[in-house]
C-alpha cells in the first residue's frame, strides 16, 4: 500500500513538473520552533500537563492506600464493613479515572487548552504559506515535518524560512 502511495505521489509530481507547475515544501516543526508564541504555549501546556498528572497520581495513590489497608484488615472486618470498604475503593478509583479522562482525553481540558493556545499560531503559519503560494504561484506546498514517505528533499525548494519572514520572524 505504501509503495502504491509513493508511486502515485511520484507520478503526480511528474505530471505537475511536465506542466511547469511550481512546488515547494516546508518543515512545520522548524517553523513553529522559531516562533516565540508557540514555544511559550508549549511551555504552558507542559506545565499544565504536569500539574494534572500530579493530581491524577495523587488520586491513584489514595486508591492504592485504601486498597492496601483494606487487604491488611480484610480478615477482621464483617461482611457489611468489607462491602462498604470495597464500594469506597471502587468509587475512589472511578473518580480518579474520570478526573484523568476529563483532563487527558481528546475532548479533555488539556486538548481544549492546546487548541486555544496553538490554533492562532498555526493559523498564522497557514495564512503565510497560503500567501506565498498565491504570490509565487506554487501548485503544491508539502509539509515534510513528520512525513516518513519523503526520501530526499532539495533545500532549494524549502520555503520554511520564507514563511518565517512572511510572518515577521528571522
Amino acid at each position: 500500500m505504501r509503495k502504491i502511495s509513493m508511486i502515485f505521489t511520484v507520478l503526480a509530481l511528474s505530471a505537475f513538473a511536465m506542466q511547469a507547475q511550481k512546488f515547494g515544501y516546508i518543515d512545520s516543526d522548524y517553523i513553529l520552533k522559531k516562533i516565540p508564541a508557540y514555544n511559550s504555549a508549549q511551555e504552558q501546556l507542559e506545565k499544565l500537563s504536569k500539574q494534572y498528572q500530579t493530581e491524577v497520581e495523587a488520586r491513584y495513590k489514595v486508591v492504592k492506600e485504601l486498597y492496601d489497608k483494606y487487604q491488611s484488615e480484610k480478615v477482621l472486618l464483617t461482611e457489611e464493613m468489607r462491602q462498604k470498604r470495597e464500594t469506597e475503593i471502587i468509587t475512589k478509583e472511578k473518580e480518579a479515572k474520570e478526573f484523568q479522562s476529563s483532563h487527558f482525553s481528546p475532548e479533555g481540558t488539556l486538548a481544549k487548552k492546546r487548541e486555544e493556545l496553538l490554533k492562532p499560531v498555526q493559523d498564522k503559519v497557514y495564512n503565510a504559506i497560503k500567501e506565498i503560494s498565491t504570490e509565487d504561484s506554487y501548485a503544491i506546498i508539502f509539509d515534510i515535518a513528520n512525513n516518513p514517505g519523503v526520501i530526499y528533499n532539495n533545500p532549494r525548494y524549502d520555503l520554511s524560512d520564507k514563511v518565517l519572514e512572511k510572518m515577521g520572524f528571522k
